[in-house]
């Protein structure tokens, strides 16, 4: 029997299968760094205080107290009883708000990817830049209660109706009326 081909094996130098090792070492942090970098952004709630009952819903409206901040503690905006449609917010708020329970205290921190990204927000009075381009956010919440966005609508109309007719300015069930947003 004769052989064709004959391809003999060289012993593997001293130290490279070192070397292959790291190579495979590299690729795998590489690799992690790639998924790392294209995870996607989310929003950080802590509960302070748990509430109780269900979470609110997309379509729901949320009355809450809050105190926004920036990352050095500096406070931007705060209120007290305002209304937040949870579709008329911001990606991060709305995130957050979602995963809230009537009279909780929650500390929210949103990215700036999930809340005015490089847009930079002004006050309407004075055109001063109230939250610079590319901030992110930090929020304590005291979340008061929900309803529906159809309850919220029909107590709205109530309390127009009512202030025509010179009545009380609350909502219905001693829900709180509509505030200026921030």
């Amino acid at each position: 029997m004769t052989e064709i081909t004959r391809i003999p094996l060289l012993p593997i130098e001293k130290g490279a299968l070192g070397k292959i090792w790291l190579g495979v070492a590299a690729i795998m942090l590489a690799a992690a760094g790639l998924a790392w970098a294209v995870m996607p952004v989310s929003v950080d709630v802590e509960t302070i205080e748990a509430g109780t009952g269900p979470n609110p819903t997309i379509n729901d409206v949320a009355f809450v107290n809050y105190k926004g901040m920036f990352d050095d503690g500096k406070v931007f905006d705060q209120g007290k009883q305002i209304p937040f449609p949870l579709q008329g917010v911001v990606p991060g708020f709305t995130k957050a708000l979602l995963q809230t329970q009537a009279g909780g205290t929650y500390r929210v921190k949103i990215p700036s990817e999930l809340g005015y990204g490089s847009e930079e927000r002004k006050d309407p009075r004075t055109q001063k830049v109230v939250i610079p381009a590319n901030s992110d956010l930090t929020f304590e919440l005291e979340v008061l209660g929900f309803m529906t966005g159809e309850q919220f609508q029909q107590a709205q109309q109530q309390m127009m109706m009512q202030q025509q007719q010179g009545g009380p300015q609350s909502g219905p069930q001693g829900a709180p009326g509509p505030a200026p947003r921030p």
